[in-house]
């Protein structure tokens, strides 16, 4: 009996696979494949969360009222333009379910966030990839692909998996070459580990254009991955919309009382970032010893490339209890992600990872 067929292009989306949780050896396993927060999540979100437990049998707030005030009071931004999801995955969902159709068209950078592709195809839409300049995103690239066709271009600022950056005039120069039927769509998932001066996580373009939305996630620097908790800042327009298409509850009572109390957490916040400013320069160093190359990154992540397949090097990593990304879907079949972990992690890892080079030289 045949099956009933989905709609045109969803048969051609290759499914999205995370990165991997166990290792196959080693006394203990060090899981450094997901870019999470080494230092776990903020005592005080926690806290939070465990004092929502005697509330589970009622509906939370559908419009997280609560979790816009805090973001908005944090970031000095208008609550009304804030919306809410079920991580910063389900509002690039929406946008796209919301703003695609067959075909449009939708640009994203080659080494982008895999699951751009997925959205766009869901909808009808045609991907459009547009080639890196050493890793990076390609302003010049990805304007020269714009057509009549383009509704939708997105960018992740900072990039996973390479871990660059475009400077904020680049972005700015992207949209003043887009039309104005075209949403620019800035991820920026790991905006609060970049320490570069050029940089602006997009705020500014959001408050004064029409098509311009940027998400942001609590699943990085707030630790707060199990959670799935995201946030986009959006043209009163275009909030509307999101707003009318989200589920009713999208985002849970107690994913909002730990996302209040980590916005409201400073402190566990510098904390997070200091860690990750002295073990990312640390990393790149020691591996950079060791004869590897090494994208220059302001994100908690490091892509690492080796001169032969790097299966062979995560099998081996692997075996010694350290689990990192794997990198072939995105192009980078010699490549493996290493997240900053923590101290006993980072020195393990380097040390493994010196004790296979050894072994392969």
């Amino acid at each position: 009996m045949p099956s009933p067929a989905p709609k045109p292009g969803v048969l051609d989306i290759a499914a999205y696979v995370p990165g991997r949780s166990k290792a196959t050896g080693g006394a203990r396993t060090f899981k450094m494949s997901s870019n999470e927060n080494p230092l776990g999540a903020s005592p005080k979100a926690v806290e939070a969360f465990r004092a929502s437990a005697g509330d589970l049998a009622l509906y939370p707030d559908g419009a997280s009222t609560r979790l816009r005030e805090a973001i908005g009071a944090r970031y000095g931004l208008n609550v009304a333009h804030i919306v809410c999801g079920a991580g910063s995955d389900e509002l690039l969902q929406l946008l796209a379910n919301a703003y695609l159709r067959e075909g449009d068209e939708a640009i994203y950078s080659a080494h982008g966030f895999l699951v751009y592709p997925i959205i766009i195809r869901a909808n009808g839409a045609k991907p459009v990839v547009a080639p890196e300049r050493h890793n990076t995103t390609d302003i010049d690239a990805m304007l020269a692909l714009v057509t009549a066709k383009t509704r939708m271009v997105f960018i992740a600022n900072p990039n996973n998996p390479t871990g660059t950056y475009v400077p904020f005039s680049e972005i700015r120069r992207l949209h003043q070459g887009l039309p104005e039927n075209c949403i620019l769509v800035l991820d920026a998932a790991y905006a609060e580990y970049v320490r570069a001066n050029d940089y602006e996580a997009g705020v500014e373009l959001v408050s004064t254009q029409a098509n311009v939305v940027m998400t942001r996630t609590f699943s990085k620097v707030h630790g707060l991955a199990a959670l799935r908790l995201g946030w986009a800042y959006c043209p009163p327009a275009i909030a509307d919309v999101l707003n009318r298409v989200r589920g009713a509850f999208n985002v849970s009572a107690p994913a909002i009382a730990a996302g209040v109390a980590a916005m409201e957490d400073s402190s566990f916040l510098d904390q997070s970032v200091a860690h990750n400013d002295v073990w990312l320069a640390w990393l790149t160093s020691e591996l950079r010893a060791l004869g590897l190359e090494v994208t220059p990154s302001v994100g908690n992540f490091l892509l690492v490339h080796f001169k032969g397949p790097a299966a062979l090097a995560d099998d081996f990593l692997s075996s010694r209890g350290f689990v990192l990304r794997r990198m072939d879907a995105y192009g980078f079949a010699n490549a493996l992600r290493l997240s900053v972990g923590t101290q006993e992690a980072n020195h393990g890892v380097v040390a493994a990872l010196a004790e296979y080079l050894k072994g392969a030289g």
